[in-house]
């Protein structure tokens, strides 16, 4: 290579930054002084690098990174290319300007806003681009130092997304090959949590582009313990593995790449793509076409492309959208097809996007659609009265679905002048006929709860006790089984909504989130005067699931779950997993401003 060539520089780093803001200045002044232009992300945790210019410069710049202790181990992939020719994909990947920025996360991981990122250190197993190859050609054959043992428990697992794959992707006999067909890399955690068990128990191979999104991609499914642990990654990507074989080895078709190169191949130059309107073989995404809906690149031939400018990807055809149908929200395609992070056209192991489309001003967008489970002796015909003021103001973003608890209680009075149920009479002394009350339930009941219900009222036994949830701590599995019902009959449902004995169950269940996948699905909870159970499953592990806190200040009035009662609930969730709004009132659910506003905005993260 002549050091007077133009060339393109990548690499990433993971490790802890003490000072961001030096960071910041040396990478301006360095790559300002060298004439490089592209994409620089700086973030707590690392950084994420993609720059191009003359190789002498890139190779000045690679010593003065080395020369930072933090980078000692960095893997720097440099490679010799034309200058940009297309200026609209060189604009559209960053390379015609320096773009610097600070950012929370390298790759956006998670379109699910409040889930914490895996912990890099826990990745997988670095396989270098010889070791990758020697698996693949053994088809799972023994190695040393622990690595895949057969080829019945051997699977290649593609963590790039769906555009990527369909110009290029290894292919080796005997070894299953996995295509999650994402949209975009921040829904890969979505797609291993619904197909863990295609994985559970084997030996996991995973590639990308660069490396980077193995890191958290493998990190991520070792996180999930027992049955993961076996996970291995291609160290460089698929670009030291061409480098390393040039003839492509067991890789067929071109690598995409995030830059103005567009896509790198090997010697081999036959075409895995095919055009996605008439199906002639096509792997050119030099005219950026994009789907009419997603704005997901597709692969439209030179001829397609004089007939048509308006396309459907795939995936939007699976969901039955056409040409002229008005874009719509599917779950939560809407906020992770168009990330925030991914609008910026950041041009690294991440999706390119352009703008979201125009929405047309009348078009229907999809409710959250939330559970609501009621507190003790409450029923969903009470709960959905206190809750009718929540409901009105959040029509616009949230359907709310009532239902009882599966344990119905008797009726029961205090003989003393406040009453515990709404039917019994103030002065206590002439409970009314049971058929003019409603009936009570519960997700929880105490031990000696006999379940057995009789149709007359009947006195406490005695005084009415503040603390009596602590005691209620049977019937979980029948409240679990009728929720899975609920679930298979009323579902999907977005979100869960407990309040009181009901945000306990919530708790629960939000716990145990991963266990239930497939039959208790959602995306967040909402726990209103929460408060925990004595359950394994509030143990020393943190609750690793979206959730919003809502109870009394204190000291305030509800007198029946204390702050301190559901502040310690909201602990028990992962640091930046959890919102708590705190207000003045009782044993309610504010809808006064600023509270609704805050449950607004808790909300439409996930619309």
């Amino acid at each position: 290579m002549s050091r007077d060539e133009y060339g393109v520089l990548l690499y990433y780093k993971f490790a802890s930054i003490p000072d961001l803001n030096s960071l910041f200045s040396f990478y301006h002044s360095n790559c300002n002084s060298l004439g490089l232009l592209g994409r620089v992300r700086l973030s707590p945790n690392g950084v994420n690098v993609t720059v191009g210019g003359l190789l002498s410069a890139l190779e000045k710049h690679i010593e003065a990174v080395k020369s930072n202790s933090l980078f000692q181990g960095t893997d720097f992939k440099l490679a010799s290319s034309h200058h940009p020719l297309n200026d609209k994909v060189a604009a559209e990947c960053g390379f015609t300007s320096l773009s610097i920025r600070v950012v929370k996360e390298l790759v956006t991981f998670s379109s699910h806003p409040l889930l914490k990122p895996p912990e890099v250190s826990n990745a997988g197993r670095h396989l270098s681009a010889s070791e990758f190859h020697s698996v693949l050609q053994s088809a799972g054959q023994l190695m040393k130092n622990g690595s895949p043992t057969d080829d019945k428990q051997l699977v290649l697992l593609d963590a790039r997304n769906l555009y990527e794959t369909r110009i290029g992707k290894f292919h080796a006999p005997s070894v299953e090959t996995i295509d999650p067909s994402i949209r975009q890399y921040s829904d890969l955690p979505s797609w291993i949590d619904d197909n863990s068990e295609q994985l559970r128990g084997k030996h996991v191979l995973m590639y990308c582009t660069g490396g980077i999104r193995c890191e958290m991609a493998s990190a991520y499914i070792r996180s999930k313990g027992a049955g993961f642990e076996n996970v291995f990654q291609l160290y460089g990507g698929i670009q030291r593995y061409l480098e390393q074989f040039p003839d492509g080895g067991f890789f067929r078709g071109k690598n995409f790449v995030f830059d103005h190169r567009i896509s790198v191949g090997s010697s081999d130059t036959s075409i895995m793509g095919a055009c996605l309107i008439c199906g002639s073989s096509y792997d050119n995404y030099s005219s950026r076409r994009r789907c009419t809906h997603c704005r997901m690149l597709v692969l439209i031939c030179d001829s397609c492309q004089i007939k048509s400018d308006a396309y459907v990807c795939e995936l939007c055809q699976k969901h039955r959208m056409d040409i002229g149908s008005i874009p719509s929200v599917e779950d939560s395609e809407l906020s992770s097809v168009l990330d925030k992070n991914d609008l910026k056209t950041d041009c690294s192991d991440s999706i390119i996007s352009s703008q979201p489309p125009s929405r047309n001003a009348n078009a229907p967008v999809r409710k959250l659609r939330i559970l609501c489970l009621h507190g003790f002796r409450q029923n969903a015909s009470s709960f959905k009265g206190r809750s009718a003021s929540l409901a009105k103001k959040l029509k616009s973003i949230a359907e709310l679905v009532f239902i009882d608890a599966p344990h119905e209680l008797p009726f029961i009075y205090q003989s003393c002048m406040e009453a515990t149920d709404s039917c019994a009479s103030s002065s206590g002394q002439h409970a009314p006929p049971p058929e003019n009350c409603k009936r009570k339930y519960a997700w929880l009941v105490a031990p000696d709860f006999g379940g057995k219900v009789e149709g007359d009222w009947k006195i406490a036994n005695q005084p009415f006790d503040p603390l009596q949830y602590q005691g209620q701590t049977d019937g979980f599995d029948v409240s679990l089984a009728y929720l899975k019902k609920v679930f298979s009959e009323q579902g999907p449902f977005d979100g869960i909504l407990g309040f009181s004995q009901g945000a306990a169950m919530t708790a629960l269940l939000g716990a145990q989130r991963d266990k239930l996948k497939g039959e208790i699905d959602f995306r967040f909870v909402i726990l209103c005067s929460g408060f925990a159970l004595p359950f394994a499953d509030f143990g020393q592990t943190p609750i690793n699931c979206p959730s919003l806190h809502i109870f009394g200040s204190d000291p305030g009035k509800d007198r029946q779950i204390t702050s301190h009662t559901s502040r310690y609930l909201a602990s028990r969730f992962e640091d930046g997993c959890s919102v708590i709004i705190e207000h003045e009132f009782g044993h309610i659910i504010p809808t006064r401003s600023p509270y609704i506003g805050n449950i607004k905005d808790f909300l439409r993260r996930f619309l």
